[in-house]
């Protein structure tokens, strides 16, 4: 069977990471962290570009402590926006997801 193809057609390609949603599996196209910290607290906001087997995309949002995803909330203050942002500029599937270009509003 052949790979399934993306709506800007690049081809899936197998050993990409999996995760799953309540949508169904799905595979991490592209993966941004923003590290963060408050006080002596380091932690980091991970964005995700997600694609299931039709080639729907989703963009996820999470929060990682020691190098593990958690659910919860995701917080994000002025400047972890702009490093964000600045991050996007290497992450255009993720940037074109969110509706940004070269991760400007």
């Amino acid at each position: 069977m052949p790979a399934p193809t993306r709506a800007i057609s690049l081809v899936s390609v197998g050993g990409m990471p999996k995760a799953a949603t309540p949508w169904g599996q799905t595979e991490v196209v592209e993966e941004l962290t923003v590290p963060q910290r408050a006080g002596e607290k380091r932690f980091a906001t991970i964005v995700q570009l997600l694609a299931d087997a039709k080639g729907d995309e989703l963009v996820r949002f999470a929060y990682s402590t020691r190098g593990t995803a958690r659910r919860g909330p995701v917080t994000l203050r002025a400047r972890d926006l702009e490093r964000l942002r600045a991050a996007l500029a290497e992450h255009p599937g993720l940037a074109r997801a969110l509706g940004l270009t070269n991760g400007q509003a």
